[in-house]
């Protein structure tokens, strides 16, 4: 049997099968997103959502989903899956629904009557052109299909409505037709590999519901426009190849592209090569830079996502050339900033103070994981750039105090990955010196002693040796508290200690260098297993802490004062388990190895296949947030690598 399947009573029950969410990407912003059943439950669900630029930074739903009807002796079963007000589900089409599976390609079996037909759906290549192949495994008499496409032309944040300005023109092209809805947009070109009937029957399907919309706080429901139907016949063992695309295609190709975009998929056949399909669709490649996604389906690329994603989407599958060409865009982007000059890059929030101590681990993965000497060469330089940059103290908002340690201000803007805000104001205002800054701080300064003294540069090895006693010193001075844990953050200038319990203390003990000793290291990871290690990650804070609020639910304001404050998050325990096997090295392998079989579990929940942003701190453990997130994905990926260090 398929690792990732499930049978008719799941798929015929939709209170089981409707949170099962599948995603497929291009590598070049577009994806396609749906629930299992083909039933769209969010707004940014599509069979086919690309990138306009012309029209915005946003993606757009242009192809919303695709009826399919199945005629036999003129009796017509329609196998498509929509919500409508009063939970009220049709035309129920998942009742012909025998099993889905997604090894390959996501591909769903219905059986009608006598008619066996299986559905596979792949998304080309660096091309946005979504491809449904329908291939008629068993009939008894003549059958013909009919293919309802449901269209929307609009931004993923916003709904479509029935109007007067929509365009109902559309050109005949090869095998299909051409449409636009309104000005603005791209044609929208669907084809077929055979000849077909298109038959114009424009109407406007109302009152479309969106549930996962409405559980957050947000309007749930649209009018989708439907300009007619593809009318052919298909005869037993036959396979119909249909096309979406923002151009036109030569249909007779249309069976060679499905092939080929099948056979180089990575199999999803078990919980690594799960995750490594899922790396692949935050590749995202736009005029001649490679970026890293920092999730579907509404995140951009973002500088913090991407460093700390990279070595584990990319690295730990053997994908070096994948990590150089990303890194070649995040230096271009660090070096412009540095130079105070406007980004010629994609990248979102590369002034933030500990983007480039980020950029500096990123290296340091590379040095571990391919070669030193490499590293050394590629990257060298832009270290030694990073590091003079940040030990002058040339960084806005980054400065080297007498200490040695480095102190931001983050009370007026959110500058750490815990960046909710309300009313323009951090929720969680981490300022002064933050103790992941300067865990990573410390690490850097070690890091670039290393290269330094690789190489032969005496005097700046020795420059930032001293640099690091004296850091190494400061920090346990200044975060280590007489419980045995690190303050969050300390603000001299407040008098403030934050003496909450969150998972930040955890890189002190994870990094390959550490300013703290080896009890003082198995102190605070003691502490994160106690209070914030969970089955799906670490708590962003314990329960024990004041404020605590750990269910990420409803509208986007009760969300957000919950988004740090105890939800728990995979990419965290990325850290503690490297952390754990630094400190117990084999002896751990097997809880570590437990501790992943709660990822594994979500192979086939929620977006079937990959990881999602976050979870409520307390049971059950609920998935929210972002369906696919990269840092989750990467992390829980190197340590499936790592562990194989120790697992001998």
């Amino acid at each position: 049997m398929s690792y990732i399947h499930f049978d008719k009573t799941l798929m015929t029950n939709l209170e089981e099968a409707l949170p099962k969410e599948i995603l497929r990407s291009n590598r070049s912003g577009a994806y396609s997103c749906s629930t299992i059943v083909d039933c769209n439950t969010r707004k940014y669900h599509g069979l086919l959502v690309v990138p306009i630029p012309e029209l915005g930074d946003e993606n757009y739903v242009l192809l919303s989903s695709l009826d399919e009807t199945v005629v036999q002796h003129g009796a017509e079963f329609n196998l498509g899956l929509h919500k409508y007000q009063g939970n009220n589900f049709s035309p129920n089409g998942h009742k012909y629904i025998r099993e889905f599976n997604c090894d390959q390609v996501p591909t769903t079996i219905y059986r009608v009557g006598g008619v066996v037909l299986k559905k596979e759906k792949v998304f080309q290549h660096y091309e946005n052109r979504i491809i449904i192949r329908y291939t008629l495994l068993d009939a008894h008499s003549e059958t013909t299909l009919k293919l309802r496409p449901f269209l929307a032309f609009r931004c993923v944040r916003e709904y479509t409505y029935e109007n007067t300005r929509v365009n109902r023109d559309y050109q005949e092209v090869s095998n299909g037709i051409k449409t636009c809805m309104y000005d603005g947009y791209p044609e929208l070109y669907m084809q077929l590999n055979k000849k077909n009937d298109f038959v114009f029957q424009p109407d406007w399907y109302r009152g479309v519901e969106y549930p996962k919309e409405l559980e957050r706080g947000y309007a749930f429901n649209e009018d989708l426009y439907v300009p007619g139907y593809f009318e052919l016949k298909i005869k037993k063992g036959e396979s119909v190849v249909f096309s979406a695309g923002l151009s036109e295609i030569k249909t007779t190709q249309l069976k060679q592209i499905a092939d080929f975009e099948a056979k180089i998929r990575t199999p999803r056949d078990n919980f690594y090569h799960c995750l490594v399909n899922s790396a692949h669709q935050f590749y995202y490649h736009v005029d001649g830079e490679k970026y890293i996604l920092a999730g579907y389906p509404w995140f951009k690329c973002r500088a913090r996502d991407m460093l700390i994603a990279l070595p584990g989407l990319t690295l730990v599958n053997e994908e070096v050339e994948q990590f150089e060409m990303c890194m070649k865009t995040v230096e271009k982007g660090i070096r412009e900033f540095m130079a105070g000059e406007p980004l010629s890059v994609k990248i979102h929030e590369i002034e933030h103070p500990d983007i480039l101590l980020w950029a500096v681990w990123c290296i340091q993965q590379y040095g571990k994981i391919v070669s030193l000497q490499k590293c050394v060469e590629k990257y060298g330089l832009l270290a030694k750039d990073i590091m003079m940059y940040l030990s002058t103290s040339s960084h806005p908002n980054l400065k080297v105090r007498e200490n040695g340690l480095v102190y931001a201000q983050g009370k007026s803007k959110a500058v750490t990955w815990m960046n909710s805000t309300a009313n323009g104001r951090p929720i969680v205002p981490r300022s002064g010196y933050i103790v992941e800054f300067n865990a990573l701080w410390y690490n850097a300064l070690k890091f670039s002693e290393e290269i330094c003294q690789m190489v032969g540069r005496k005097e700046e090895e020795a420059h930032f040796a001293a640099m690091a006693v004296k850091a190494e010193q400061a920090f346990k001075d200044v975060f280590l508290n007489q419980y045995g844990y690190l303050f969050d953050y300390v603000d001299e200038k407040d008098q403030e200690q934050d003496w909450s319990v969150r998972p930040n203390m955890i890189f002190a003990v994870a990094l390959d260098y550490s300013p703290l000793s080896l009890p003082e290291k198995k102190t605070v990871f003691d502490i994160c297993t106690k209070e914030l290690l969970t089955p799906k990650g670490l708590r962003s804070l314990s329960p024990k802490s004041g404020g605590y609020n750990p269910m990420y639910v409803g509208p986007q304001v009760q969300r957000d004062y919950a988004y740090h404050q105890g939800t728990a998050w995979p990419w965290l325990a990325g850290f503690y388990m490297e952390a754990c096997l630094r400190l117990y090295k084999k002896s751990r392998v097997s809880f570590v190895e437990r501790v992943l079989v709660g990822f594994e579990e979500e192979m086939f929940s929620h977006c079937v296949g990959t990881i999602p942003e976050l979870f409520d701190g307390n049971p059950p453990y609920h998935a929210r947030g972002a369906i696919s997130f990269a840092m989750n994905v990467a992390e829980i990926l190197r340590v499936v690598k790592l562990i194989e260090k120790y697992d001998i």
